[in-house]
């Protein structure tokens, strides 16, 4: 699998965690939407498309989020604990498509950020896309680089200019 493009969507500059949205393109084949980027406790990382989890009015059976308090259906109150708060802890979303593998979530991660950075660079934040280096996972600026994919066996390096469609940021990214 190979990560041949990702668009970077910034969000406005304000003090929230939420720093960009991302759309990836697998193989040239198939595109994941509604990536985040999102800037944690240990520094930044690529939250995968989630949904809100639902449960059911008793009334009129409609679905609601869990923390509703009131049904989107019929506007009846909805009990306060419909869930034990161990059951919902963590629990609010659910992924709709994700990694397997820590492997495959690090390699994503890395071409995801990257492409983060080059957006914030054309932005003109550079300043920014240069404390991303530093806010990647902890410890990530100890652990060495992957091998570059034309490097890895059976790969040839990318031509470039070999007169098809021009290459995008990411392109032949492993």
């Amino acid at each position: 699998m190979r990560v041949t493009n990702v668009s970077v969507k910034l969000s406005a500059q304000t003090g929230d965690r939420l720093k960009a949205f991302c759309t990836m393109t697998l193989d040239g084949e198939f595109v994941v939407r509604d990536l985040k980027i999102i800037e944690g406790t240990n520094g930044l990382f690529v939250a995968m498309p989630s949904r809100k989890l639902t449960d059911h009015c008793p009334k009129c059976s409609g679905k609601n989020h869990l923390r509703a308090k009131f049904c989107n259906d019929c506007g009846a109150r909805l009990p306060e604990k419909r869930m034990s708060d161990e059951e919902i802890q963590g629990k609010l979303h659910a992924d709709i498509a994700h990694p397997i593998n820590s492997e495959c979530r690090a390699r994503l991660q890395d071409v995801i950020l990257e492409a983060y950075r080059e957006e914030l660079r054309k932005a003109g934040r550079a300043a920014e896309a240069e404390a991303v280096v530093a806010q990647t996972e902890p410890g990530a600026e100890a652990h060495e680089p992957p091998p570059a994919p034309e490097a890895e066996a059976g790969h040839e390096p990318p031509v470039e200019n070999a007169g098809d469609k021009p290459r995008r940021f990411g392109e032949g990214i492993v």
